[in-house]
């Protein structure tokens, strides 16, 4: 046999180097690729939402649009979508629009003074001294000029119109009251279900679970009945008192989060010689704040938007009625004012959205803890 070449050992060498440096290339080729797929997706992802989330914000615009225009606005179907009135020009003592003129192959911004089926008479606002102009065509074609107009006080009038003062002042005595009571019926409810043995436990619970499918159009008649004869009925009992009785809903979300709080807390309690109620509201309640909140701002909300039940039981109560039912007789009464509606509902969001801007932290915390996301 021969000897090997002196030179062999360097070609392997070199292919080698080139077969790592392929790899290498191949490798960060893949990680671009990889990084460029998951940068498109996230782009994609996220205009997606923002589509979603435009679609929902609408509403929401057009009513605060809405809520800052003039009521020719409104009605003017020629009108843009920002708030604005239309360019008017004072001629011999009167007002005339302002209209988009085509005049030798130019625009121009002048006053319609006269109008006519075949020709109109227009007056240039820019210098009113000059001869009035003569334009051919048929003047309901021509655009008006508008300019910015934003009217803030649509929202003093609709307070003064609406008596919003009043309206909040028993939306929120509402509110509060029947959520205080409300979150600490279900708070004592959901412990005994979540630490108390008792017989029929099970049976006891699922029934009053039951009762959130049960509709409300169910026990309409005799709970009016039954409130009727009690003498509530043009009062705030019958809205007020139930509360006092505990909710399934409400009960089912706290007693999910009771359940996670550990048992060696309420132990170490007794040990130190602590009662169950001590225990209740020294070991439990301080635990389940975020619960308690989430709780809270979801009857806060159903109180603050409750329509059906103070159209029934308030019905000739004038000085008792909250935002939301006289907001609907607002919007009878004020059906030609829509800009006025709009400022209106945009006034009564107001204070809702301000609440669940702070607490939405332990609000979204509470609803995770508790499963309902689940």
């Amino acid at each position: 046999m021969g000897r090997p070449h002196p030179t062999m050992p360097l070609y392997g060498e070199a292919a080698v180097a080139e077969r790592a440096e392929r790899d290498a290339r191949a490798v960060r080729r893949a990680r671009r690729d990889a990084v460029t797929r998951s940068l498109i997706v996230k782009v994609m992802m996220t205009s997606v939402a923002l589509v979603v989330l435009l679609l929902y914000l609408m509403p929401l615009g057009y009513s605060i649009v809405t809520s800052l225009m003039s009521k020719e606005q409104v009605n003017d179907v020629q009108a843009p979508v920002l708030p604005s009135s239309r360019v008017q020009f004072e001629y011999q003592g009167r007002n005339y629009d302002v209209m988009r003129v085509p005049i030798d192959g130019e625009m121009r911004d002048l006053a319609l003074v006269r109008r006519g089926r075949a020709a109109s008479t227009f007056v240039d606002p820019a210098d009113p001294m000059a001869a009035e102009i003569e334009w051919e065509g048929a003047w309901r074609t021509l655009k008006p000029v508008y300019e910015s107009d934003i009217r803030w006080e649509n929202y003093p009038r609709a307070f003064r119109f609406i008596n919003f003062a009043q309206l909040l002042r028993n939306t929120l005595m509402y509110a509060i009251i029947t959520t205080i009571a409300a979150t600490s019926s279900a708070a004592i409810v959901a412990y005994g279900f979540a630490r108390f043995r008792f017989p029929f436990k099970g049976v006891l619970f699922m029934l009053l679970i039951s009762t959130i499918i049960l509709p409300p159009q169910a026990t309409l008649v005799p709970q009016y009945a039954v409130f009727f004869r009690l003498g509530w009925v043009g009062t705030w009992l019958p809205l007020i008192i139930p509360t006092f009785f505990s909710n399934a809903y409400n009960v089912f979300l706290l007693r999910q989060y009771f359940l996670t709080i550990p048992t060696e807390l309420e132990e170490a309690a007794r040990v130190d010689g602590a009662g169950p109620i001590r225990t209740f509201v020294s070991v439990i309640l301080p635990q389940a704040v975020p619960a308690l909140i989430a709780v809270s701002l979801f009857h806060f909300f159903f109180a603050w938007n409750d329509f059906f039940g103070p159209l029934i039981y308030l019905a000739g109560s004038q000085d008792l009625l909250p935002i939301s039912v006289g907001l609907f007789r607002f919007n009878g009464l004020y059906s030609s004012e829509p800009q006025l509606i709009q400022a209106a509902s945009i006034m009564t969001m107001l204070i809702p959205l301000t609440i669940f801007f702070f607490a939405q932290r332990f609000f979204m915390q509470g609803v995770v803890i508790t499963g309902v996301d689940k």
